[in-house]
């Protein structure tokens, strides 16, 4: 289905409906060229389409169970799906084949996201860890230990020496990837942080929450820079804009 976003005056952009999901849909991400959207969905596939024409391009199968999150790595050469079933698929998005599958998690994968030099990737689960993958030869490099509940969502730092996480326990972990240790634990949301986002700078972080808001962190200092209000439901999504002057968040409001 076609039509026409209205982002104010003079600012209507074309956009498509994408159908073929047979239930809901948990997570979307585009390549990093822009040309490929994929989407994962509880009816355990992972679909993709042209993110131009919004024709399907394929349909990723293999998982038992329901598709929690979808990324891209940074050149484009895999795609990566976490599922209910406990495992990490890695897939050609070129050819739509399996090239992989991780399968050490104890519980459903909530979130995945890779390293931006392509070398690590990172998931998150209900067990309350964190992995982090070497791609180069597909193994377990360390489990990140220290959630007392579910680890939601994950990022890299864009110089690749930090990773956030979320979670239920209502904090955000920074762990220094060069020792794979606890940096520091970021304290103050009221309900379980659901989304990450560093700026693309590197120098604060950006946490959404169930308590309704997004706080704005220095990295620097570990302070609170912020408390962004608003939102009348959980915020479920945070990114900055690519010259870090916007920053943008989704809630069920």
């Amino acid at each position: 289905m076609e039509g026409q976003l209205n982002l104010g005056k003079n600012r209507n952009l074309p956009f498509n409906t994408l159908e073929g999901h047979s239930r809901p849909v948990n997570s979307v991400a585009f390549s990093l060229d822009g040309k490929l959207l994929a989407s994962g969905s509880d009816d355990k596939t992972v679909r993709l389409w042209d993110s131009a024409t919004g024709t399907p391009r394929g349909t990723l199968e293999g998982h038992s169970e329901g598709v929690w999150t979808v990324a891209f790595s940074p050149d484009g050469k895999l795609l990566i799906s976490g599922s209910d079933e406990k495992t990490v698929r890695l897939w050609d998005p070129a050819t739509g084949t399996l090239r992989g599958t991780l399968e050490t998690h104890l519980e459903w994968v909530s979130t995945v996201a890779f390293s931006p030099d392509n070398k690590l990737l990172a998931s998150g689960s209900d067990e309350k860890t964190v992995r982090l993958w070497d791609l180069t030869t597909g193994t377990l490099r360390s489990t990140l230990k220290g959630h007392l509940r579910v680890a939601w969502t994950v990022a890299f730092s864009p110089d690749g020496k930090l990773l956030a996480s979320g979670s239920s326990d209502q904090t955000v972990r920074l762990w220094d990837l060069t020792t794979e240790t606890l940096r520091g634990t970021l304290e103050g949301h009221l309900g379980g942080v659901w989304a990450v986002a560093f700026s693309p700078d590197g120098k604060l972080l950006a946490s959404g929450s169930g308590d309704r808001t997004v706080r704005l962190w220095d990295l620097t200092t570990g302070m609170l820079r912020g408390t962004l209000e608003g939102h009348l439901e959980g915020v479920w999504a945070v990114a900055f804009s690519p010259d870090g002057k916007l920053l943008t968040s989704g809630s069920n409001d």
